[in-house]
């Protein structure tokens, strides 16, 4: 019953709502849009509250309270590409190049979902651990370096992009910079100095994710026809891998002794796919893979299943495995 009051939950919440409405008026073909200008800003606000809201929150917290959910991140960060360009070169039957982009996908994370998962929490009252935000920052890039290197660097030379480019692409991209940046700003301004600027990115943080999610179903509305080239075993990889590396990092996180906030962070960052940076990344990398895979399955697939229903069961799940 818990799980189902969670889905109930999740299914209410004006974020969600507001994601299910641009999938409609995508599929009506009604002309709404959010400007590009717009949609880049939002994106900038909300990876820079997610860094600075973190930082500051982790004024006073010793490093000897989070290097195990720490290690954790990082191991399913490097894991997950892994297992992932494996079971999607030998059951996917995708070819190496499109097999690491789409490893890079999914081992990498989505701030977005991640700042769901915080409404989701914020909703209920349930509180995470302050260093969640820098579990964030570990897990973005590794996976996509892990995933590039899989299909190898003759490969990666071949399609005109080098190691150095892809490196370069991904210490200076947006996604990086604000979340790094924003961090160290709320961490050497502390709680104090956060205070200054919670006007603007405490409260309205959720309004913002809000617009920012009728954008993504707008974009997710308009590729849900290229569902019908993307094949079944697709399909099938983009909701179950998902879900599966959930509930592991929700095993993890309870196993590293965090809340079930935490956990519930932990686990939706490692079902999470990443949209933002990996993408940047495999154009550089890997040119010749096809976006019409890598980003239906992310943001036509995955994403709307962890935000309708990955969160509420991992939420729940949590709540089973960690101790009251």
């Amino acid at each position: 019953m818990d799980i189902l009051n969670s889905l109930a939950l999740s299914l209410l919440s004006p974020m969600v709502l507001a994601f299910i409405l641009g999938i409609v008026a995508s599929l009506i073909r009604s002309d709404l849009k959010i400007p590009p200008e717009i949609y880049a800003a939002m994106t900038i606000y909300l990876l820079f509250a997610i860094g600075l809201k973190g930082g500051a929150k982790l004024d006073g917290v010793a490093f000897s309270d989070f290097w195990k959910p720490l290690v954790a991140a990082l191991a399913l960060s490097l894991a997950i590409p892994v297992w992932s360009y494996m079971l999607l070169r030998k059951f996917g039957k995708f070819d190496g190049v499109n097999s690491a982009a789409l490893a890079a996908h999914y081992g990498s994370v989505s701030a977005v979902t991640f700042g769901e998962a915080l409404a989701f929490l914020e909703i209920l009252k349930v509180s995470a651990e302050p260093y969640v935000a820098a579990l964030l920052a570990v897990m973005e890039v590794p996976a996509i370096i892990v995933a590039i290197f899989l299909v190898g660097k003759a490969t990666i030379k071949a399609g005109g992009g080098s190691i150095r480019e892809v490196l370069r692409e991904l210490i200076t991209s947006k996604s990086i910079v604000l979340l790094i940046g924003g961090m160290v700003i709320g961490l050497l301004a502390g709680k104090k100095g956060a205070e200054q600027v919670a006007p603007l990115f405490d409260a309205p943080f959720r309004g913002v994710l809000t617009l920012f999610l009728l954008e993504v179903g707008l974009v997710t509305g308009r590729r849900l026809g290229d569902l019908k080239h993307a094949g079944w075993r697709l399909v099938v990889f983009a909701i179950a891998m998902p879900f599966l590396h959930g509930v592991l990092g929700v095993w993890l996180g309870a196993l590293c002794g965090m809340s079930v906030g935490g956990a519930t962070i932990l686990g939706t960052l490692a079902a999470s796919a990443s949209y933002i940076a990996a993408p940047a990344a495999v154009r550089v990398a890997l040119p010749t893979a096809s976006p019409a895979i890598y980003l239906t399955a992310s943001l036509a697939l995955t994403f709307p299943f962890n935000v309708i229903f990955g969160i509420p069961a991992y939420y729940s799940f949590a709540r089973w495995l960690v101790p009251a």
